[in-house]
């Protein structure tokens, strides 16, 4: 892929992770808590969301080192739970939005990607828009490990018992150690790497049939 490409993909990641946090704002706004749009973070203004560690630096490490998993994040959107009528589950709703919005926009690329094969099918092209939505799939399956304060750690939390909930909101404060920790410390038994790519590589065929993963 020709720098170009590269730049480009990189543009719409940065857009990927801006639009997922502007998912869960803007379910909260419907939900009754406003938070968000107060704050000025419905808005597709990267000044307004970008983190320089976490939507910049970190993604960019990963690229450069050759992992097979890219990840990175916005600044969180501002959430106030008292202003929601049912916190809990509503919670785990306003969680799901973010990683639906990236599977959304995969869908939306792997269609780009068809019109594209019929009237401008360029290889360069089709494979950027192959990239992206890879991106998104995985930025999605990311957000959806079942433990806070990832979004599937907010799901889990908004539908087990309300026992098991708390026990499992009581390790948010360290509980993307515990991600980063098996992601980068892979072991004979578990993989998180491992699964995170089967899981990317189902979907993506499905969302992606004419561009299987090797």
């Amino acid at each position: 892929m020709t720098i170009f490409f590269a730049l480009l993909a990189f543009i719409i990641f940065i857009y990927s992770i801006i639009i997922h946090e502007m998912a869960h704002g803007w379910v909260a706004d419907r939900l009754g808590d406003p938070t968000a749009r107060i704050s000025g973070r419905l808005t597709l203004n990267p000044l307004s969301h970008i983190d320089p560690l976490m939507s910049i630096l970190l993604p960019l490490f990963l690229l450069v080192s050759g992992s097979p998993i890219i990840i990175g994040a916005a600044k969180p959107v501002p959430i106030d739970p008292y202003n929601l009528r049912n916190p809990r589950k509503e919670m785990g709703l306003i969680g799901f939005a973010g990683p639906f919005s990236n599977l959304l926009l995969a869908l939306s690329f792997s269609l780009l990607a068809r019109v594209s094969l019929v009237f401008f099918p360029q290889p360069e092209l089709l494979q950027l828009l192959a990239n992206v939505s890879i991106i998104n799939i995985v930025l999605a399956v990311f957000n959806l490990i079942p433990v806070p304060p990832l979004d599937g750690g907010r799901v889990l939390t908004a539908i087990l018992p309300r026992r098991h909930a708390q026990a499992l909101a009581s390790i948010e404060s360290f509980g993307i150690f515990i991600v980063l920790f098996l992601l980068l410390f892979p072991n004979p038994l578990f993989s998180l790497q491992s699964v995170l790519f089967r899981i990317t590589t189902s979907i993506f065929s499905l969302v992606f049939p004419a561009f299987p993963l090797t």
